[in-house]
């Protein structure tokens, strides 16, 4: 065992009682929905809309992000075995979530929850992003208490020893590395959110998200092990291939939408200078 290390044995069940036990991941997954839907109902407060449409938007993003996420980890990671066994993709105790599969089931949410409720997407999309960040930062410190999605071996000071795991080496605990960004990128997104109370140029936020979002994830991705033996080789892992679409999404999306808030800067101000040419 390494001097400088961090042992890390913590128990993921917080308590149980028979076969019902309460478990770290699970509790900070609801705390996700929980902080994110005060966050939603503020703004959605300070933009005199109705808590009724919000709680309706809840369900839609909770649907969108459960099942996103279970679906993109078996088609994305074992797809094999899920295409071969179709009904275990329904057990969603037995573990097996991804971010990136949970990213499209909330773009898809999102986007019939609008056509439902005659909503514009960007809008909607713009401010659950904020949210999306902050929900990102609980579930890594859900893997956290999980020991697991962890790095590869280390020799910096902080490394963690996964003794739950039988590791007896220090690893990156690359489950705080990512929680600490999508904790700075959420409190980016809101600052710039406050900032304009909402009147920012549409599509922003989730240009912004998804740009440094991915771009972390790309990155920390390189410290971390393999989740499957078929990433073993590759040059980029699953997570960085998934990552790169997304990140060019939110390039495209960043440049539309300034492009977009620039016509519309243009737009106003001929309006203005007409009526002053008819005032005068």
């Amino acid at each position: 065992m390494h001097i400088n290390v961090i042992p890390w044995d913590v128990n993921p069940e917080i308590f149980r009682i028979g076969s019902f036990a309460i478990r770290w991941y699970g509790l900070l997954f609801a705390s996700s929905f929980l902080f994110g839907y005060i966050i939603m109902l503020r703004i959605f407060r300070n933009e005199n809309l109705s808590d009724a449409l919000l709680d309706k938007l809840t369900i839609y993003m909770a649907v969108g992000t459960i099942v996103g996420a279970r679906l993109g980890h078996c088609l994305f990671y074992e797809p094999a075995y899920y295409l071969a066994h179709p009904l275990e993709i329904l057990m969603t105790w037995r573990g097996g979530l991804a971010s990136h599969g949970a990213a499209i089931g909330i773009l898809l949410a999102l986007w019939l929850f609008d056509r439902k409720e005659k909503k514009d997407f960007t809008w909607t999309i713009d401010r659950i992003a904020i949210v999306v960040a902050l929900s990102g930062f609980f579930i890594r410190m859900g893997n956290l208490m999980n020991s697991e999605i962890y790095g590869v071996e280390t020799t910096v000071p902080w490394g963690f020893v996964f003794l739950r795991n039988g590791e007896n080496a220090p690893k990156h605990p690359t489950q705080i590395y990512e929680a600490l960004a999508y904790l700075f990128i959420f409190l980016l997104l809101f600052r710039l959110y406050w900032r304009k109370k909402g009147e920012h140029i549409q599509g922003t936020l989730i240009s912004l998200a998804l740009i440094l979002i991915f771009l972390a994830r790309f990155f920390i991705e390189f410290l971390k092990e393999d989740q499957v033996a078929f990433e073993a080789g590759m040059k980029l892992n699953m997570g960085q291939l998934l990552s790169i679409p997304f990140f060019l999404m939110g390039v495209a999306w960043f440049y539309y939408s300034l492009k977009k808030g620039k016509r519309a800067v243009i737009k106003r101000d001929k309006q203005k200078n007409r009526k002053t040419k008819t005032a005068s």
